[in-house]
């Protein structure tokens, strides 16, 4: 019996990776895909009785999942970045204002088995994602992400084939118009560019700094709803209320939301180097386009395996 046992928990455990992207997309947040997956085990295992075969394992792993992530974003606004909040400001220490990390997409440690799907785990497309109903957010996941026929969606969401379909013509007209953009291969020259820029930002080097962001660049803070636009304001950041960065070391951290990023850590007055934050960068024709300082050091840090400080 305990055999059997564990062979079922092996075989529900096998889909936990991919059942972690799904959920991220369905909900925003790593931390609340976590929450989802655990307790789509939890129903899973509790319900093993019940469940006779009549569909594979992936796909009712799959149900229990959707239904889940149903029942969380019930009732819930929707998590966004602060670009879909509102325009650019300009890069004045006043302009901060600090929202609750309900309101934020956060960032996924993205492991091998995820890689691939990288296109699908960029930022912008996450927080376009969450402009979908429910429904039709699950309905383009499975489709367009994960390669679902429309039947088996259909049979998933329980609905027809034709409901599917039109779901996913409204969901791509939304997409659209969110103008996601198309994030560059991950190939040797962009990972080369990544490393110009932590050499370049931990020696706080305008002049390589200004060869490789775009003048268009954008840099966001969450929980903070500024956000910057062009490479002007955010030098002036930089060099403004954000000085206390100059001197920061960075620590690579694998892959988020499938590019590489790093965990920043300012100087500190008593020595050493205090947690400040995790930076996910964007690249497109051979520059750095967007940067993301994720702030909420107390929880991303650890969920990236970044030690508390350095010394």
């Amino acid at each position: 019996m305990a055999t059997a046992q564990s062979a079922t928990a092996d075989a529900l455990e096998q889909y936990r990776r991919e059942l972690t992207g799904y959920c991220y997309r369905m909900l925003g947040s790593a931390f609340d895909a976590e929450d989802a997956v655990q307790e789509t085990m939890v129903r899973a295992w509790r319900s093993l009785d019940r469940f006779e075969g009549r569909s594979a394992l992936k796909s009712w792993l799959y149900r229990i999942a959707t239904n889940v992530c149903f029942d969380a974003l019930s009732g819930r606004e929707r998590r966004a970045r602060p670009m879909d909040l509102g325009p650019a400001q300009e890069p004045l220490f006043e302009n901060l204002a600090e929202l609750p990390e309900v309101t934020w997409i956060t960032p996924l440690p993205t492991p091998d088995e995820l890689a691939e799907q990288r296109e699908t785990l960029r930022l912008a497309f996450v927080a376009a994602l969450q402009h979908l109903p429910p429904r039709q957010r699950a309905a383009l996941i499975l489709c367009e992400v994960l390669k679902w026929q429309a039947t088996e969606a259909a049979e998933l969401l329980e609905t027809s084939v034709a409901s599917i379909n039109s779901a996913l013509q409204r969901a791509r007209a939304t997409l659209a118009k969110a103008d996601v953009g198309t994030a560059a291969e991950l190939d040797d020259e962009a990972r080369a560019l990544l490393e110009r820029y932590v050499s370049a930002f931990e020696a706080y080097d305008i002049d390589r700094l200004t060869d490789l962001l775009h003048e268009d660049a954008i840099q966001s803070m969450p929980p903070y709803s500024l956000w910057l636009q062009g490479r002007d304001d955010i030098f002036t950041w930089w060099f403004g209320p954000g000085i206390g960065c100059k001197g920061s070391k960075l620590v690579p951290v694998g892959l988020a939301n499938g590019m590489p990023a790093w965990g920043q850590f300012k100087p500190s007055p008593e020595g050493g180097y205090d947690p400040w934050a995790l930076i996910v960068p964007a690249v497109s024709d051979g520059r750095i386009v967007e940067l993301t300082f994720f702030l909420d050091t107390e929880r991303l840090f650890p969920l990236f395996g970044l030690p508390h400080r350095l010394a």
